[in-house]
């Protein structure tokens, strides 16, 4: 048998832990001296240590570790709870992974700050273009917003054109604007060009929502001509949209530091959209005036 100390050792957990687990029922010790109170463990009561460990990480609670460990809790019961918290463990990674994508972004922007584009940034009148597009609200123009909207909600919009027998004929164009219900929330237009006639409203053979369950504020796809703009300052970013923001800041100083100022959200072009998002080529066109 081991001392508490040296079945610690062995099961790298703490002291303080196992006498957790004896108070709580959850690992008591193989044997207790009557008169010193000292605790001892076996080597096989290392399987059952390591099993708490494991499903305690895995962020079950005590309660259920106990069901668990002292099977209470069925094969098929079992696997449907590690399903689901793999689940969200994979959720929350990929969260986590987004949110650290943003916080390189806005590293990224803080150490551009004072380098101010020169050649990068073109002043051009952008023509109207007729787009097929599909709309949805995302909470705010914040990335992690409008990333979870704008991506299903191209892959919706090229499935039902695909349906509907329309072939895109130029790139996509996403653009937004304050959204009717205000409080922040942004309307994200999905577009892409298409040479087909004016329609508003084109059924096709469903109006589901987005496959992830955000709601469309239009359920099927419109064709309308997308206006042109007098003036547009201009600037190419290169890779995902993911970190485009130094761009968009990049841009938006050179606008202020030339005497324009911006009348909208930046239309996003994509030139090019490779399989690897870190290749894509996207256009940033922001409306502007002459202040």
């Amino acid at each position: 048998m081991f001392t508490i100390g040296d079945f610690a050792r062995h099961g790298r957990v703490s002291v303080r832990m196992l006498r957790h687990y004896d108070a709580t029922g959850l690992l008591r010790p193989a044997h207790v001296d009557p008169a010193s109170g000292y605790r001892h463990y076996t080597a096989a009561q290392l399987a059952r240590l390591n099993r708490i460990i494991a499903l305690k990480d895995l962020g079950f609670t005590l309660q259920q570790v106990r069901d668990i460990v002292d099977e209470k809790v069925g094969p098929e019961e079992l696997r449907g709870m590690l399903r689901l918290r793999r689940a969200e463990l994979e959720t929350a990674m990929a969260a986590a992974a987004a949110r650290l994508v943003q916080v390189e972004a806005r590293l990224r922007a803080i150490e551009s700050e004072g380098h101010m584009p020169t050649n990068d940034v073109v002043i051009k009148s952008v023509p109207s273009v007729r787009v097929a597009e599909l709309t949805a609200t995302a909470a705010s123009f914040e990335p992690e917003d409008i990333g979870p909207v704008i991506g299903p909600l191209y892959d919706e919009l090229f499935r039902r054109l695909d349906a509907a027998g329309i072939t895109p004929t130029g790139p996509g164009i996403a653009y937004y604007e304050d959204a009717a219900e205000g409080g922040g929330r942004i309307s994200v237009h999905a577009a892409v060009q298409v040479s087909a006639p004016l329609q508003d409203g084109t059924p096709l053979q469903d109006g589901t929502p987005l496959q992830d369950g955000t709601p469309l504020q239009n359920s099927t796809f419109r064709i309308l001509d997308l206006p042109s703009l007098d003036e547009a300052a201009t600037i190419v970013h290169r890779g995902s949209m993911d970190t485009v923001l130094p761009t968009a800041q990049a841009l938006a100083r050179w606008i202020d530091a030339n005497a324009y100022e911006s009348t909208g959200y930046p239309r996003e072009i994509n030139l090019e959209c490779p399989e690897n998002r870190d290749d894509w080529v996207t256009e940033l066109q922001t409306p502007v005036t002459r202040s």
